[in-house]
């Protein structure tokens, strides 16, 4: 499937070639703080279907509790998040879903980190719905 998006500000665009069967939902405590939010949904996508538009990414490396170390990708200018990849000799990057304009279209298929995931995170059909926002 064919994708295209950007940061906030419009400072960085990019497409895609991803499979939306490869949706993912991660909760680990590190997504958590990066996105400043209870999960982070993330598609992968080849570095041989990766391609910046426009602007660049200031990136910063982080160290998971495991060691390795992964490059985030950011809007210099906004902060949104538009990817993570491996610090040398990127082969995929996992693209944020909520940069991307078709992001309707993909549905997460699994979660990792369950583990740290947030209680009420994980069933929030019951919370009252306004489609207008907070009043």
């Amino acid at each position: 499937m064919h994708i295209d998006g950007g940061c906030h500000c419009g400072h960085i665009r990019f497409e895609a070639e991803v499979d939306p069967a490869t949706v993912s939902i991660c909760h680990c405590s590190d997504c958590q703080t990066l996105t400043g939010s209870a999960f982070r949904v993330t598609v992968p996508a080849p570095k041989s279907g990766f391609k910046l538009l426009q602007g660049q990414p200031k990136i910063y490396v982080k160290t998971a509790e495991s060691g390795t170390r992964r490059a985030h990708g950011f809007c210099p200018e906004c902060g949104t998040p538009i990817y993570a990849t491996a610090v040398t000799d990127p082969q995929v990057y996992g693209v944020r879903v909520g940069t991307v304009r078709q992001r309707a279209e993909l549905r997460p298929r699994r979660q990792s980190w369950c583990r740290s995931a947030l209680g009420w995170a994980m069933n929030i059909e019951a919370l009252p719905q306004n489609s207008k926002g907070v009043t």
